[in-house]
């Protein structure tokens, strides 16, 4: 298993499934299922009981995981797809949009 071109908190494109087209933030990146959790993207209804934190229980909307070959980044000057290329200067790595050359932070 490779390392993963998406990390926390970067703003990403979905490329296939039923939320095609959507842009959201990743959550949090499930690194051993090469998974992410994107805001706004693949919202599933689950059940749940009732608990301390929701005492009425019932069914709530959350997001589910999508697989990282799903997603691209987003090009920060054209707002389009783009995949990246990583420079290393020392011990800091850059990550660098292939369309516009811009820095993805």
């Amino acid at each position: 298993m490779g390392k993963l071109h998406i990390k926390k908190d970067d703003q990403v494109i979905v490329l296939a499934g039923k939320d095609k087209g959507k842009t959201g933030k990743v959550l949090k990146v499930i690194v051993d299922k090469e998974r992410a959790i994107v805001e706004g993207v693949n919202v599933v209804s689950k059940n749940t009981k009732p608990s301390a934190q929701n005492p009425q229980g019932g069914i709530v909307k959350q997001e589910a995981s999508i697989h990282i070959s799903n997603l691209s980044l987003i090009d920060p000057k054209s707002g389009k797809a783009t995949r990246i290329s990583i420079k290393r200067d020392g011990k800091k790595v850059t990550r660098i949009a292939k369309k516009s050359g811009e820095e993805i932070k």
